[in-house]
């Protein structure tokens, strides 16, 4: 099946199944939290249509962070008591880290929540913001923002998956080189079912 290259394709082939559950073998080693109470958070799938198709919005943590400094994520972050929806809380914390205000953003759909060793239960909105968008980065948060075009993001021979062992079970972790970028962990987690879903693949 084709990559989507549009706006339109890329939503008409969202809209037209369930989406995709999370690998089995990507949360296997999040067993141990269930029953244990999660802090929810959401963040922000970005797309953007450019003439050579459809991009994809993603940021470099700070080097300087506690946690998961320097990697690639979504913009998004945890639930406040302020936030009326997590859909809100994927627009505020967009705006927050990276400055697209929310009323260049078109949210039209969301993945299924995603658990985390950190104990955060993850949703991911999917949007179209304008291409012309502009930045205001927090870099208290975030070194820079970048795109990654869509025929990269879902090429299987560039976007890999591996599996290894620990303590007698298997675990998936899937991974991306792109342009001196790493993307990996739940960022890459969340990749793989959206692909999945998008391109109706197991």
């Amino acid at each position: 099946m084709l990559i989507p290259s549009s706006k339109m394709q890329l939503i008409q082939r969202f809209s037209l199944l369930t989406p995709s559950t999370y690998h089995p073998q990507s949360i296997k080693r999040l067993e141990h939290l269930q029953g244990k109470a999660m802090r929810e958070a959401a963040v922000l799938i970005g797309f953007v249509e450019r003439p050579d198709g459809v991009h994809l919005v993603l940021t470099k943590r700070a080097a300087h962070l506690k946690h998961h400094p320097g990697q690639v994520s979504f913009p998004g972050g945890k639930y406040e008591l302020t936030d009326d929806s997590l859909r809100s809380t994927a627009l505020r914390e967009t705006e927050e880290e990276i400055g697209i205000l929310s009323s260049d953003i078109d949210i039209f759909g969301h993945m299924p929540s995603l658990p985390t060793v950190s104990q955060f239960s993850v949703t991911p909105y999917l949007a179209f913001i304008r291409p012309d968008y502009a930045t205001k980065i927090d870099f208290n948060e975030v070194e820079t923002v970048f795109e990654v075009p869509l025929t990269v993001i879902f090429d299987r021979q560039k976007f890999r998956s591996h599996l290894f062992c620990i303590k007698n079970q298997q675990h998936r972790v899937f991974g991306l080189t792109y342009q001196g970028h790493f993307i990996w962990g739940v960022t890459a987690q969340i990749i793989d079912a959206m692909r999945n879903h998008i391109m109706h693949q197991c």
